[in-house]
């Protein structure tokens, strides 16, 4: 089966990561071109020594390659306000267009969640690292009852964070936040990113703290199963994506109604709590940065499957 071309606008951490998953993962990619705007970056650098294509004058210069028109997908692995640009300049050119920033132009996809939802769709959004690994969990507690609130934790390296994920703070938190109710199906959700300076580096840690309806024993087996289920799926195409201790279950009054919606109060509930740990690939980046690890394998895994749906409709 031929291959369809892929460009990745940023020459980073993540684009560079991304360069290499498509390189030595993908049957349905061909790593086209690394776009960025710095030509000392080692991403470019790196492209280059392997035969890939490069340009160092951003989208622009992608758009003014020879086999542009060629290219299928193109990744963009900048920063949120970088995306709006990008997106407007690639639009008029029907490309397949995945973006890793939290800049939210698209629908949300999560790729255990609802990877099959959007597949008419131009540009798609990966919400955020923390987002890619904690909605699978808030969207396994909701496939067995209702979810008032949820609210997650990612802990990462701060020697993971590049300039990108430091200037993107803002959006993380807001783009997450409502990917949890979007996609994960809580009523109301919270997102925090801690970057945690330890040496040596810790390999991220994500804490999920779902509020729904008091849970019997039995019910309590099922939310467990759904969460084992959706690990497991994940780790399909992130094998560092784990559990790191059994799912905890802790009854609540009422006094936690403040973070239930209204409509949703009840006079008990259960906190379920859940703590993951994400170990990176190390293909181009430490195994400590895992949140890289988790967005370039889910963005991998979401432009393969469109782009079989594009093919698939128009066969």
């Amino acid at each position: 089966m031929t291959r369809a071309k892929a460009a990745v606008i940023g020459s980073g951490n993540i684009g560079t990561d991304l360069m290499m998953k498509i390189m030595r993962l993908s049957d349905t990619l061909e790593m086209a071109t690394l776009v960025g705007i710095d030509p000392a970056s080692d991403g470019l650098a790196r492209a280059a020594r392997l035969g890939v294509a490069t340009t160092d004058k951003g989208v622009d210069g992608l758009v003014a390659m020879d086999d542009f028109p060629e290219i299928e997908v193109v990744f963009d692995a900048t920063s949120a306000g970088a995306h709006h640009a990008n997106e407007a300049r690639l639009r008029p050119h029907g490309k397949l267009v995945v973006d890793l920033t939290p800049a939210a132009i698209g629908p949300f996809v999560v790729p255990s969640v609802n990877i099959g939802e959007h597949e008419g769709t131009s540009n798609v959004n990966m919400v955020t690292c923390g987002g890619q690994a904690t909605i699978p969990i808030v969207a396994a507690v909701g496939s067995v009852l209702p979810v008032h609130y949820a609210e997650i934790v990612a802990s990462i390296a701060s020697l993971s964070a590049g300039p990108g994920t430091r200037a993107n703070i803002d959006e993380f938190t807001e783009t997450t936040s409502k990917a949890i109710e979007v996609v994960g199906g809580a009523a109301r959700g919270k997102a925090i990113i801690i970057l945690n300076p330890a040496e040596p580096p810790m390999i991220m840690r994500d804490t999920v703290q779902v509020v729904t309806d008091q849970l019997d024993r039995d019910r309590q087996a099922d939310v467990v199963a759904a969460i084992e289920r959706q690990v497991a799926a994940v780790a399909e195409f992130v094998p560092g994506y784990r559990l790191k201790q059994d799912v905890q279950f802790a009854d609540e009054s009422s006094d936690i109604d403040l973070l239930v919606p209204e409509p949703r109060r009840r006079t008990g509930y259960t906190r379920v709590s859940v703590f993951l740990e994400v170990e990176g690939a190390a293909m181009y980046l430490p195994s400590y940065a895992g949140n890289l690890d988790i967005m370039t394998s889910a963005a991998l895994r979401t432009a393969e499957h469109l782009v079989g749906a594009r093919k698939a409709a128009r066969s």
